[in-house]
């Protein structure tokens, strides 16, 4: 099993407006000790102090589109950070109006930020690399909404092979030639002789990765890119009998969610975005699990470990 770990926090769940009990979308992924934020709706730096989240772990930022209830609690945010005494860069991909956005609300509000804020803009037309490391790759996905709107594929890289310590306790191989195993190259012993990298070696666990599709209308073309996700967050505003509702605002059902991870081959489903209408949310669970049985709420507080 990979020591790596990989986490989602729920920060907020709720569609359009906050509940007594829901927050707007907001979402916290640790991957390796790397902090993503996904989304940032009202209320998010709150729920980040009540889960004691060190605003300064975060160094990158992903917005989704520029309604009110996925980037309202960005601009509060970012003053925190500074008045926390952050001088570490923070980059924010999201789309291309946000940047114009932000900055006029620093000028208006003599706001001057003691670390550089930095903008990627995302495209919503394809599936695109927006971000990686030697841990991590990020990818923006093209949703249906009626704005511009993309979802976010996460994934980890390869991880290095796994040395079969009973097998190596048998040979004389140095230092040098053990990272060359991991790697997945062939190793040559003290005496000069090649090692076959299998016979020293085991697979690596396989890549974990997480996709996020915040808001969205139903289309099948998400799901090949995010073919075999092994955990997938889908925006579920509505239950089936607002369908139409549904298909008028650009939003999905459970019922669609959970067709998507069907089509998608995900491992897990995690059904989000609810509308405040809604109060008892068992009945969501009830629909998704018609179609796909592997499916949660995403509850606030609530850690997700994909293992």
């Amino acid at each position: 099993m990979s020591n790596q770990i990989f986490e989602l926090l729920i920060l907020g769940s709720s569609a359009a407006t906050p509940t007594l009990n829901r927050h707007p979308t907001s979402q916290l992924l640790n991957i390796a000790d790397r902090y993503f934020l996904i989304d940032c709706g009202e209320g998010t730096q709150m729920q980040l102090r009540k889960h004691k989240v060190r605003f300064q772990s975060i160094n990158q930022i992903f917005i989704s589109h520029l309604h009110g209830d996925h980037f309202y609690g960005l601009p509060g945010l970012l003053a925190s950070m500074h008045l926390l005494g952050r001088t570490n860069d923070l980059t924010i991909y999201g789309p291309k109006e946000l940047q114009p956005i932000i900055e006029l609300i620093h000028q208006h509000s003599d706001t001057y930020l003691n670390y550089d804020l930095k903008f990627v803009q995302t495209q919503h037309n394809f599936k695109e690399l927006i971000f990686e490391d030697e841990k991590v790759e990020v990818y923006s996905l093209p949703l249906k909404h009626r704005i511009p709107t993309t979802g976010y594929l996460f994934k980890e890289k390869p991880l290095s092979r796994n040395i079969d310590k009973f097998k190596l306790s048998k040979m004389n191989v140095s230092f040098a030639e053990i990272h060359k195993l991991k790697q997945g190259l062939d190793a040559i012993d003290n005496y000069g002789n090649i090692i076959q990298n299998e016979l020293l070696t085991l697979d690596p666990p396989k890549q974990r990765s997480y996709a996020f599709c915040s808001d969205t209308k139903f289309f099948e073309k998400l799901a090949l890119d995010i073919k075999n996700v092994d955990l997938l967050y889908h925006e579920s505003t509505f239950l089936e009998d607002k369908k139409d509702r549904a298909k008028q605002t650009f939003h999905s059902t459970a019922k669609d969610a959970a067709q998507i991870a069907v089509l998608s081959n995900a491992n897990k489903l995690l059904l989000g975005h609810f509308s405040a209408r809604y109060v008892n949310l068992d009945d969501f669970l009830t629909e998704a699990r018609s179609v796909f049985q592997n499916c949660e709420l995403a509850i606030e507080g609530n850690k997700f470990l994909i293992s």
